[in-house]
């Protein structure tokens, strides 16, 4: 079956460059592919995958909301309830986990032995995404429902913006919820870009991780790579590449102070601006409303 997809475009004649954004709509909003056309060259931005699974967390650029990252064991208390999210990871069963197909419900009482099940990326990155308000060939306003998934209880929605010119992609990612309701939030993006030759990162410092490899909230000195780690930064990352056309790629945020860096695969390099670390609900809640989104932005540059 076909998928639902949209494409953006920019093109500029000095120096004459065709930019190509194409869009799974049915895959949760993801970004499929950034390519870049010159008359001599061709470069696409994103890791080369296969997999093109909308349950999958392995390819594209995705939208995390309305949490980002894993939640420690689908579990988080909030004005004295205690929600249970179904568990759709599992750590170590591939690179980096994989998918538990379908979703398990969370236990609701006593943890059992398996400790590596999360709920983990929000409710949306599997899920389709529709086209919200005026779309033209450069810009595209998304927005999908954030209940209705994995157990979510928090009625709202996510509203993303994707905006491309001839050097970068914008993106602006929010969730709101619905009137009367308000809970916690975090989002973020996690692009899978191909692997590059160089990765510069300046943090401040980085999370302290626990057995399982969550944030236990404690910041230290960063630590040499390789990483799957989250970092506390103000600077962009640049990509470095040994090639002529878009030799360095640049993700920065002017409102995104927390980034995780996934260095580990050999074929890509996840480098995912976020409003807050994983298990944000449990360690560093930031709270959506109606008349007060969680609202993030991040630019893709060459």
């Amino acid at each position: 079956m076909a998928r639902n997809t949209t494409v953006l475009r920019a093109c500029a004649s000095e120096p004459p460059i065709d930019v190509r954004v194409e869009i799974d709509l049915d895959a949760g909003g993801r970004i499929r592919q950034i390519t870049l056309d010159t008359e001599n060259d061709s470069v696409e931005l994103l890791a080369d995958s296969t997999d093109t699974d909308p349950a999958s967390t392995g390819w594209g650029s995705f939208p995390m909301a309305p949490w980002a990252g894993r939640i420690r064991h689908g579990r988080f208390s909030f004005l004295g309830r205690d929600v249970h999210l179904d568990l759709n990871h599992a750590d170590g069963t591939g690179t980096g986990g994989g998918p538990i197909v379908p979703p398990q419900p969370a236990p609701a009482g006593q943890l059992d032995d398996d400790l590596r099940r999360h709920a983990i990326h929000g409710t949306t990155f599997s899920r389709p995404w529709h086209v919200a308000g005026a779309r033209t060939e450069r810009r595209v306003e998304l927005s999908c429902r954030l209940d209705g998934a994995l157990g979510w209880p928090y009625p709202g929605v996510a509203r993303q913006v994707i905006e491309v010119s001839p050097t970068s992609v914008d993106l602006e990612l929010s969730v709101r919820a619905d009137d009367g309701v308000v809970f916690p939030a975090s989002v973020g993006w996690h692009p899978w870009f191909a692997k590059p030759d160089q990765l510069v990162v300046t943090p401040l410092a980085m999370y302290a991780r626990d057995e399982i490899g969550l944030p236990t909230g404690v910041l230290v000195a960063p630590s040499p790579p390789p990483w799957d780690d989250c970092f506390v930064s103000y600077e962009p990352v640049e990509l470095h590449y040994a090639r002529r056309l878009a030799p360095v790629v640049t993700v920065s945020s002017v409102d995104c102070d927390h980034w995780v860096v996934y260095d580990k695969p050999v074929h890509a390099t996840c480098v995912e601006p976020q409003s807050g670390p994983p298990d944000a609900p449990n360690t560093r809640p930031e709270l959506a409303t109606s008349a007060r989104p969680v609202r993030r932005t991040m630019r893709i540059s060459w």
